[in-house]
């Protein structure tokens, strides 16, 4: 995983303006099955609260998230 793109995922998530998975993967420049795979991974592991909405065709956070990636 990239922490770079996980960042850029992160804002589009806070704007809630990723568009579908597919245009979502042409705005981070990665494939759409990247894009899956980094959700996943956000919620899994960084246990991010992510959800799509079919009808604002968009993922976004469901309750207020902060990534901290201090070490």
């Amino acid at each position: 995983m990239d922490i770079r793109i996980i960042i850029r995922i992160h804002g589009f998530l806070n704007s809630q303006r990723t568009g579908s998975p597919k245009e979502f993967a042409l705005k981070l420049g990665v494939s759409e099955r990247s894009v899956f795979n980094y959700i996943s991974y956000m919620k899994s592991e960084l246990e991010a609260p992510i959800v799509y909405d079919s009808q604002k065709e968009s993922y976004y956070y469901t309750n207020d998230c902060e990534l901290n990636f201090k070490g």
